[in-house]
């Protein structure tokens, strides 16, 4: 049997890559060196290569890394078949029919949510939040949900240097009552005329790994926003059980 050759740095990058994917915010050369047992010239070389083709961003103060603009373009690819995709597209379907809107499924990446999927009921109108979109987490209703299931020290972090941080220290007060009410909404802040209402989807750790949201014209009617609390609650308790309760 032919012996299968052996490519380090290939099998190096790739851990890199994953390390980087299973993480919520940048982290330093340091981390990655000590979490993957590599030379640390070979770690600095390896994220330079992924720097240049657009794998990795660079952060200064501090000194981080994070997934950059391609490893997201490659990762659209498989958002289509992505099993939490999947699982959710009936349910946000069919809140969207109920709210005479949009729904949608997201993610964070950093201080941004990256939408992976959009349900839009017949004559609901046209929507920045599109799947590959990316805006930021703070601005929300999405964003909110799963950024206040964060640590506060995790939420300092993400926010140190960046120029969201005037935001979420006025946001501070109403992410502590998304925790307590277990959704957020956001009126007018993306698009004029409209609302959203979100909830997190939380893992096995109790970490926000998606949100489910809908988006739907500006309404007075208390009733109906709950029952679309209500069906967002059902559907990211489902999601939890059914995807990763299980791992």
């Amino acid at each position: 049997m032919t012996e299968k050759p052996q490519v380090p740095a290939a099998r190096n990058v790739l851990r890199i890559l994953t390390l980087l994917a299973s993480t919520d915010t940048p982290i330093s050369a340091r981390r990655i060196t000590h979490e993957l047992n590599l030379p640390r010239s070979t770690t600095y070389h390896l994220l330079r290569e992924l720097e240049d083709s657009g794998y990795v961003v660079h952060l200064d103060h501090p000194s981080t890394y994070g997934l950059g603009l391609a490893a997201y373009q490659m990762s659209q690819a498989y958002t289509t078949q992505q099993p939490l995709v999947r699982m959710a597209a009936k349910s946000l379907e069919e809140i969207a029919a109920m709210a005479g809107g949009s729904t949608h499924l997201s993610r964070l990446a950093g201080t941004e949510v990256l939408y992976l999927h959009e349900a839009r009921a017949p004559g609901a109108v046209s929507l920045v939040t599109v799947k590959g979109v990316r805006l930021p987490a703070l601005r929300t209703a999405s964003g909110r949900a799963m950024l206040a299931h964060l640590p506060e020290s995790e939420l300092r972090a993400i926010f140190a240097t960046s120029e969201n941080r005037p935001l979420y220290k006025d946001l501070q007060e109403q992410l502590e009552q998304v925790r307590e009410r277990g959704w957020s909404t956001e009126i007018e802040e993306v698009a004029r005329g409209q609302e959203s209402i979100a909830v997190a989807v939380l893992d096995h750790l109790q970490r926000p790994a998606a949100a489910v949201a809908v988006t739907f014209p500006l309404s007075n009617d208390d009733a109906k926003k709950q029952q679309l609390v209500g069906a967002l609650t059902e559907t990211a308790e489902i999601l939890k059980q059914k995807f990763f309760d299980k791992r």
